[in-house]
């Protein structure tokens, strides 16, 4: 048996190496704030979910739908605007929102996750 496997544990995992992804962009995307022609870039979730959702077979003799990739999350680049002079497009203000909310995240994930790892250790050593 393996204690690891749990459902639970496994959606925090992915959770996590989602908020990590984004902590990455969004760091990338600050520290390029002055770099002309820089485009930021995002992580999106729900764009990645909703396009492997519409990639369903419609007949039993078609290919089984595999992604390429274990991510459930893709990384955007937003070429469609320009918010500085020199065509680059990083909003610190909205880049710094994203961080804070991203940390909190983060946080709740890693304290949901640690509550799990104690209650697995609880039940080690036998409720003490």
């Amino acid at each position: 048996m393996n204690l690891f496997s749990n459902n639970v544990i496994s959606k925090l995992e992915t959770s996590l190496s989602y908020s990590a992804a984004k902590q990455r962009v969004i760091s990338n995307n600050i520290s390029n704030v002055d770099t002309p022609n820089y485009k930021a870039k995002s992580v999106s979730f729900k764009d990645e979910f909703h396009r492997q959702l519409q990639a369903k077979r419609t007949d039993v003799r078609h290919n089984e739908f595999i992604s390429n990739s274990n991510q459930s999350y893709a990384i955007r680049s937003m070429n469609n605007t320009s918010y500085n002079h020199n065509g680059n497009n990083v909003d610190i203000d909205k880049e710094m929102a994203e961080m804070a909310k991203n940390q909190i995240y983060y946080d709740a994930l890693v304290e949901r996750l640690n509550g799990k790892f104690r209650g697995l250790q609880q039940a080690i050593k036998g409720g003490q």
